[in-house]
């Protein structure tokens, strides 16, 4: 059992730091997908600096995480939903410019990408990453953590998206990574190929699966 650990819509002052002091001490690595409308604010910004410098690596989630890309009707604002990230992202950006697609409750379908988000990830040679497991911790702060260690036994290696985000569910984090050794598990900084449908801008995978039609 291998696991890699995702954080997706911080950086958020109340609890990134603390995600950052667990991670560290457990010697794990992950990677961060934040938000451009947080990075704009130099002590969300700040923190993303620490998580660099300590390792992990940071993404892109768009910068206003409000609607999924594949049901914007302009063009121009899919484009911008990830160029003002990650132009916020600056020298903090992974090499492969990692990028991850809003998926609105955590599905994933036509719905994640649109033709013109698609054209950036391509033109930008942007790496996007999506996932194979979503424990839902915002929605259940408790009992997360189950769920999680259920999702990643019954696979060999498992992308979990989890949230650094103030709903009390990263209180679980500590308990998790336990539970994930406790088992044999291990903890990996890089994505299963089959969660990175696009890779340094070329397709690996067919993209319809992702992309709207419109």
């Amino acid at each position: 059992m291998e696991v890699t650990l995702t954080f997706d819509n911080g950086p958020e002052p109340a609890v990134t730091p603390r995600v950052l002091d667990i991670l560290g001490s457990a010697g794990i690595r992950a990677t961060f997908f934040v938000l451009g409308s947080k990075l704009a604010d130099p002590a969300r910004r700040g923190i993303a600096k620490r998580t660099h410098a300590e390792g992990h690596w940071v993404g892109n989630h768009t910068m206003t995480h409000s609607t999924p890309l594949g049901r914007l009707a302009d063009p121009a604002k899919a484009i911008a939903e990830i160029v003002e990230t990650q132009a916020l992202i600056g020298e903090l950006a992974h090499p492969d410019r990692l990028f991850r697609p809003f998926g609105g409750g955590g599905d994933i379908g036509r719905h994640l990408l649109n033709r013109a988000a698609v054209d950036v990830i391509r033109d930008e040679r942007m790496t996007c990453v999506l996932w194979n497991a979503i424990p839902r911790d915002w929605e259940d702060p408790r009992g997360w953590a189950e769920v999680a260690l259920a999702q990643c036994l019954a696979q060999p290696w498992t992308l979990l998206v989890l949230h650094d985000l103030p709903t009390g569910a990263m209180g679980r984090l500590k308990i998790f990574i336990e539970r994930v050794r406790d088992h044999g598990g291990r903890f990996r900084q890089d994505f299963p190929p089959e969660c990175v449908p696009i890779l340094r801008g070329e397709a690996k995978a067919p993209l319809e699966p992702y992309l709207s039609p419109a």
